[in-house]
């Protein structure tokens, strides 16, 4: 039931965004770009693997190299700390745990959904640095209905741009979560959340 819960809430923003999102990885030697350039450089390396894929054997031959893809790119620590919110706290030295089972979770979340690639296309919008924090806009186009607008936020970590949010048609994916890990926390144990992420990320 936790599972269920915790999925229901962001099906519609994972379909909607989660290729966009799979596209923030790495790019090498890419330290002396700004924001916008990583970004862009990557997506159009991912674009090329993802063309490639045309069924689920091609989906799980990639499933390795895109989850270091995407652990060098997101920053999950970032991300799971601000999901958690002021429970984070709580967790009394399973910090690191709960950030390894967090990322299990977002990375089987966008490996799912590979397999609904059909060739769209992003366009780069507005950009914007403020020391080492940025925001990229961008639009994923060509699928089927309206454009779907991603917001990249990013923070610079040794010499790289990391994504710790984006926002998906005005919804924050870190924000949703937290939302929906402080509703499931008030009946539940944060050993429980983790395990009810583990279930899902192993299919369960």
């Amino acid at each position: 039931m936790l599972a269920h819960a915790m999925m229901s809430c962001t099906r519609r923003y994972l379909n909607l965004g989660s290729i966009a999102l799979v596209l923030v990885l790495f790019v090498p030697n890419a330290q002396a770009q700004g924001p916008k350039e990583q970004l862009q450089g990557t997506i159009d390396s991912v674009m090329k693997v993802l063309l490639t894929i045309q069924s689920r054997n091609d989906i799980e031959r990639n499933r390795e190299p895109l989850r270091k893809l995407l652990v060098a790119r997101f920053d999950y620590a970032a991300m799971a700390r601000q999901s958690l919110g002021n429970r984070w706290v709580d967790l009394k030295g399973q910090e690191k745990e709960f950030v390894a089972v967090f990322a299990e979770f977002l990375q089987n979340s966008y490996m799912s959904t590979l397999g609904s690639f059909r060739g769209e296309k992003v366009v780069y919008d507005r950009d914007q640095i403020d020391g080492e924090s940025a925001e990229v806009d961008t639009r994923v186009v060509g699928g089927e209905g309206a454009p779907i607008r991603i917001g990249y936020k990013l923070h610079l970590t040794t010499g790289q741009w990391m994504v710790y949010d984006a926002i998906i048609d005005d919804v924050s994916v870190v924000g949703n979560y937290r939302s929906q890990f402080a509703r499931i926390l008030r009946t539940a144990s944060l050993d429980e959340l983790m395990q009810s992420m583990r279930a899902k990320a192993s299919g369960g």
